[in-house]
């Protein structure tokens, strides 16, 4: 019972994070110009019109019971880069503004666990409820913005780097896009070995705790 309770609340969590970090490309694509996700009806917070089937729902059944630790995503945002006003750096705008959400969530709770000592105060379970939930966020959040910014398509840091990227080292971004999946594979394998340690330094930095 416990468990189900844990994945319910976890999930809600999820869904939230990765439908605000889409809307959150959908409305940087719309701030330069493109109306491609308004017209799709996805500059909307209703989680339905967001699900995938697969990243809202298999993968994080799958990875919270394999690993205790919930992980997925939502429907990716579609916007169209040929009607941004800015095409050089309209990509990499669109592309960030999704992980800059995760960012912002998580500094936003992170900064509600740091000043808790009035709920610690307190005591109870709800206030060690709402820690827990609070650290979650700022957990899930965190991993959600560092691996989108992994520059290896189709994931946003791509979009950056490709905008980043010197007319004359185009051959790097063909390299990635050809070989993009499997790159991806291959970082998903080390994905915890790699981030973890980027995880725990900014949890630290935001919240002022130890993570245990």
């Amino acid at each position: 019972m416990e468990n189900a309770t844990s994945f319910i609340i976890q999930i809600a969590i999820l869904i939230f994070s990765v439908v605000v970090h889409e809307v959150s490309h959908g409305y940087a694509a719309l701030a330069l110009g493109d109306k491609t996700a308004k017209y799709a009806g996805r500059l909307t917070m209703n989680p339905m019109s967001h699900l995938d089937p697969v990243g809202s729902f298999l993968v994080p059944l799958m990875s919270f019971f394999l690993g205790g630790f919930i992980f997925g995503w939502a429907r990716p945002v579609p916007y169209n880069p040929y009607n941004l006003k800015n095409q050089q750096w309209g990509p990499a705008i669109v592309g960030a503004a999704g992980p800059l959400s995760n960012l912002c969530l998580a500094l936003v709770f992170g900064l509600m666990v740091r000043n808790s000592a009035f709920l610690i105060a307190l005591g109870g379970p709800t206030a060690s409820n709402f820690l827990q939930i609070a650290t979650f966020i700022v957990i899930l959040n965190l991993v959600l913005a560092i691996f989108n910014l992994v520059p290896i398509p189709p994931l946003d840091g791509s979009k950056l780097l490709f905008s980043l990227l010197p007319y004359q080292y185009r051959n790097i971004q063909y390299f990635i896009e050809q070989y993009g999946l499997m790159l991806l594979l291959i970082f998903i394998f080390f994905f915890s070995q790699i981030i973890s340690p980027v995880v725990f330094f900014l949890f630290r930095l935001i919240t002022g705790v130890g993570f245990f």
